[in-house]
């Protein structure tokens, strides 16, 4: 028993050594990251490369010896040529953007669009793969401004969509030159929504009341908590009818062959149906595009990271955990489904 009591003590203050080490450096790393916060680099790699290895690795796999020397050979008297006659080729600059709900994405966007517009020329060319299901109207409005600066300074614009581009989504996309979608990639929803529950009733019958005070007739008019009026739903609604307005005069600018009224309903299409409704130009996954485009030009993808700090870290760790478990156990629901 004494060896036990000895032994517990030992691991206590082995425990409190460590956890007061822990606090020390998450102390430490959290001072020092506000000093670097809001800092980035830009990473850039050449997709050519990329192309080029996976083609090289299945030729090792497949192609005998000597074929494969033959192919190196043929390969190397290419290069040489290209060296003594060098032909300037065009530069395609391919920008990925995966949107929630409050498009996080436009910070690394805008800083990627400034680096590209600092030397792309109009010979140059954006793809741009968008995948996201809309979100936030002000925060996709921003998104979308960053797109309108390419096509401002007259730079070309290819908008990918393998999977979704709806509401807000559909608002960036809708600024390319040319919008390429998967066959069943769903596009659309020109529409604007917005709902939120009201406990009020609820409050009343417990006897608890909730004030609302407000300086201007229309600061507040729909609430959660307080008692909604006619006149405030009325308000709400205009609101909105006026927000899908400008949502629809958006798309009409820079999607002139659309029929504005009769796509924006809210509905949404897949990418065989959205082409024939000229919401996308060509049914074409983004792999195929570009991998066609690597053999014209030269592909760099660029990508703006953010530096986090420590807590950032741990916090995106754990929330990723969180997502994969939920992620999983819908995947699992779904596909009950289907046995």
């Amino acid at each position: 028993m004494e060896f036990l009591s000895e032994y517990a003590s030992f691991l206590a203050k082995t425990l409190t050594l460590v956890v007061a080490i822990v606090v020390v450096l998450v102390a430490i790393a959290a001072t020092r990251g506000r000093g670097r916060r809001g800092s980035g680099q830009l990473q850039v790699q050449k997709l050519n490369d990329f192309y080029k290895d996976l083609r090289e690795r299945l030729e090792q796999s497949v192609l005998s010896k000597d074929q494969l020397k033959a192919t190196r050979k043929a390969e190397a008297k290419a290069a040489k040529q290209d060296k003594k006659a060098p032909a300037s080729k065009p530069r395609v600059f391919v920008l990925d953007f995966d949107g929630d709900i409050k498009a996080s994405a436009t910070d690394n966007l805008r800083h990627e669009v400034t680096a590209l517009l600092s030397m792309a020329k109009a010979e140059d060319e954006v793809v741009l793969r968008l995948e996201s299901g809309g979100g936030m109207v002000h925060s996709y409005g921003l998104a979308s401004s960053q797109l309108v600066r390419i096509r401002d300074a007259g730079i070309p614009l290819t908008v990918c969509v393998d999977k979704v581009a709806a509401s807000g989504g559909y608002m960036m996309a809708c600024i390319g030159q040319k919008i390429l979608s998967a066959p069943f990639a769903i596009l659309g929803s020109i529409g604007v929504v917005a709902q939120l529950p009201n406990v009020h009733r609820l409050l009343k019958k417990h006897e608890i009341d909730f004030e609302v005070l407000t300086a201007g007739e229309y600061k507040r008019t729909l609430t959660v908590f307080g008692e909604n009026t006619d006149k405030g739903r009325e308000k709400f609604q205009e609101d909105l009818e006026t927000t899908h307005e400008l949502f629809k005069g958006f798309v009409a600018r820079y999607r002139p062959q659309l029929d504005i009224d009769a796509i924006a309903t809210g509905e949404i299409w897949l990418g065989m149906a959205a082409q024939e409704r000229l919401l996308v130009d060509e049914l074409k996954t983004s792999d195929q595009y570009l991998a066609e485009r690597a053999a014209e030009a030269e592909l760099f993808h660029l990508h703006f990271a953010q530096k986090k700090s420590l807590q950032e870290r741990v916090g995106l760790a754990a929330s990723m955990a969180a997502d994969r478990f939920v992620l999983t156990w819908l995947s699992r629901l779904n596909q009950q489904r289907f046995w």
